[in-house]
């Protein structure tokens, strides 16, 4: 929205912001400024963005106003000096009918006899100029500068032109034509509004006025409408139009009803100021009563918490008034605060409404860092920012992240309780068909898989799907039981298809993607130095493939589990491609969150690496492989890296082949290969001794 600086100025006492001053405030306050100009004369023009629930802000009251609580100023209102009435009773000249109150919560009329169309003052012209419109005539002139000045549009109609005398506010008869006020002929459809005489529709409401009762030279009675209307009504017919107004624009984010009578007060003042005429006795309003502002209720120590800084009760209540919100003491000793939002703020209705307020007001540069923060607040932001860089690492090993519903059916939630507790169930009609309240995130999972398979969404062997969400199970009986709760991420994954039906290698590999996938997420939340565990065979639902699953623990304490889900549990799902699934606690996962990091100073001599592929039965896991290493004597020993590993005719049967690196380094000179080759036999001879490996040679 385009603004002058020397126009909102006028709201404000002193009235010397500077535009510098003007662009920073705003700026402060949550409004950014798209473009500045410097105007002949000296003013200044901003091009400020409004959020799309700000409507109170697509004016130079609602914006003086924001400046006003920022710089210190006092905010002073547009003083409205109505004439007396002295043009005769409304009533025999006019009548309105609203048959869609719903669509149109108020519609007021005011009537002006006499006025002279003709150019607009000077002040008047330049006004309209400094924000970038034309001056027409100053009767329409006078509508524009309250659009502008208050965020309130206004239509006049010419009195002789409408038939009948009459206005009705209706829905536009299917294929009814309409010529606007841009010359164009319209074909409207009957769920578009309009206001129309006793004949025909005569604007498109809330959008664009109607050309065949536009004000015009000859006009002499002026018909004053000031409106409101239902948001999405007017919204899909500028879309539908392809009209976009300054109305439109203002109507589609709520013009609040109870301000409508000030706003047509300063509207037929404006215009008898600048065109003249005699105002009518009487004013037409037709519409539902208005609603009573309601008050909403604050505790301070709510605002703390959120906030994360403390704020005294006499600042939150200093910054609130300030954007006019009335605020009053309640309680025995005046410790929570009613407040009450003036009717042009309809975004705040609720309390976090306000303590957004009070963080916005009073500057987002008052809330401490997380490391000067209390524990009690540090710990909530510390955890949302570890889930945040969960999420950041499973989206970028490809995993899409689900919300599913908290309940499941008995069937889906037997299959998935621990062992030694049982499921809880709500005793709730609505419930019906999934009245247990989930003890996995898993069977959400694989439901939400099946409606991808039913669906084509995606190719089988290319899903991968992850979530986080508290499960719940009880244990006990009677008046004993105890409500069990956790936090956990799972993730499910598609094996891997090469087109046709997945075999052993290819769940093999679904297994060791899944396993990498928990290591990137304990390497991200715990850093390299975690201790990180599989225990194979390991998983407490019988859900899981007992050959093809393992228990996960974390600094010795279990963690979660993973593994292939069984086939009679596919077929449960009514899933037709085999899946790999994973449950891992969130809570000690991101308990040590974020990682420390280690500065070394950097290496002054080269490594030299080794690798080394042994061949040794299908049972012998890493892990043991990995103990023997790093528990084997070697002098230079800097690293261990596992490569891969490999099954394959050449290989034998119930064998695989597994790659490691070994890093070497001397702190204090280079080494030769030389050196390494007897720390490489010795480890060779100990692998063949306990876990009876062979070297591979190509």
């Amino acid at each position: 929205m385009n603004i002058s600086v020397a126009w909102l100025n006028r709201y404000l006492q002193p009235a010397n912001a500077s535009p510098d001053e003007v662009e920073r405030s705003l700026m402060d306050a949550g409004f950014p400024i798209e473009s500045r100009e410097t105007l002949d004369g000296g003013d200044v023009r901003l091009d400020v963005e409004i959020t799309s629930n700000r409507g109170d802000c697509l004016s130079h009251v609602g914006l003086a106003r924001e400046v006003a609580a920022k710089t210190g100023r006092t905010f002073a209102a547009p003083v409205t000096q109505l004439p007396n009435a002295t043009g005769g009773p409304i009533a025999p000249l006019l009548t309105i009918e609203n048959n869609e109150p719903a669509a149109c919560p108020l519609f007021t009329a005011r009537l002006i006899r006499g006025v002279k169309i003709g150019p607009s003052p000077a002040w008047l012209v330049k006004a309209l100029e400094s924000v970038g419109q034309r001056s027409i005539n100053n009767v329409v002139d006078a509508t524009n500068f309250i659009t502008f000045e208050l965020g309130h549009p206004c239509h006049v109609f010419d009195l002789k032109k409408l038939a009948g005398g009459k206005l009705v506010i209706r829905f536009a008869k299917d294929n009814e034509a309409l010529t606007t006020l841009d010359a164009k002929k319209r074909t409207l459809k009957s769920d578009e509004l309009v206001v129309a005489d006793a004949e025909r529709a005569q604007s498109l409401a809330g959008v664009i006025g109607g050309a065949d009762s536009e004000i015009d030279a000859t006009s002499t009675d002026v018909v004053l409408e000031m409106a409101t209307w239902d948001p999405v009504t007017i919204r899909r017919a500028a879309r539908r139009l392809g009209v976009r107004t300054d109305a439109s624009y203002r109507f589609e984010r709520i013009v609040d009803a109870r301000m409508i009578d000030d706003a047509a007060r300063r509207a037929a003042a404006l215009i008898i100021e600048v065109a003249g005429g005699s105002l009518c006795e009487g004013v037409i309003a037709k519409g539902p009563a208005l609603k009573p502002l309601t008050p909403i209720r604050l505790r301070p120590e709510r605002c703390d918490s959120l906030l994360g800084v403390h704020t005294e009760i006499p600042e939150i209540a200093r910054v609130l008034t300030s954007v006019g919100v009335a605020v009053e003491p309640i309680g025995r000793a005046g410790g929570e605060l009613r407040c009450t939002a003036p009717a042009w703020r309809p975004d705040l209705s609720r309390e976090v409404d306000l303590i957004e307020e009070v963080a916005r007001l009073r500057g987002l540069s008052v809330i401490p860092i997380m490391d000067k923060l209390p524990v009690t607040i540090r710990e909530p932001q510390r955890s949302e920012r570890a889930r945040r860089e969960l999420s950041r690492v499973l989206t970028g090993l490809g995993f899409y992240e689900t919300i599913t519903f908290s309940f499941v059916s008995r069937p889906d939630a037997a299959s998935f309780v621990p062992p030694g507790l049982s499921s809880i169930e709500v005793d709730d009609e609505r419930r019906k068909a999934e009245p247990v309240v989930r003890p996995s995130v898993i069977p959400s999972l694989l439901s939400c898989r099946r409606g991808n398979q039913d669906a084509k969404a995606v190719a089988p062997g290319s899903a991968r799907l992850f979530e986080v969400s508290a499960v719940f199970a009880q244990q006990g009986d009677g008046s004993t039981r105890q409500t069990v709760e956790h936090r956990n991420v799972a993730l499910l994954l598609d094996v891997p298809s090469g087109g046709g039906k997945p075999g052993v290698a290819e769940k093999q590999e679904g297994v060791r993607l899944v396993r990498g996938a928990i290591e990137a997420m304990v390497r991200a939340m715990r850093g390299h130095g975690a201790d990180l565990t599989f225990t194979p065979g390991v998983a407490p639902f019988r859900s899981m493939d007992p050959g093809a699953c393992a228990g996960v623990s974390l600094d010795g304490k279990p963690l979660g589990y993973f593994g292939l889900v069984a086939p009679e549990t596919l077929a449960k799902f009514g899933l037709d491609h085999p899946v790999v699934a994973a449950e891992i606690g969130l809570d000690p996962l991101i308990a040590a969150f974020p990682p420390k990091a280690s500065v070394t100073t950097r290496p002054a001599f080269p490594a030299i690496d080794r690798d080394l592929s042994v061949i040794v039965d299908e049972k012998v896991t890493w892990a043991s492989l990995q103990s023997i290493v790093q528990s084997q004597s070697m002098k230079w020993r800097e690293r261990l890296e596992f490569v891969g590993a490999y099954r394959g005719k050449q290989i034998g049967q119930g064998k695989k082949s597994v790659t490691f690196r070994l890093y070497f380094r001397d702190a204090e000179r280079t080494l030769r290969r030389e050196e390494v080759d007897p720390e490489i036999d010795a480890l060779v001879t100990r692998l063949k001794k306990d876990c009876g490996a062979e070297v591979r040679t190509a």
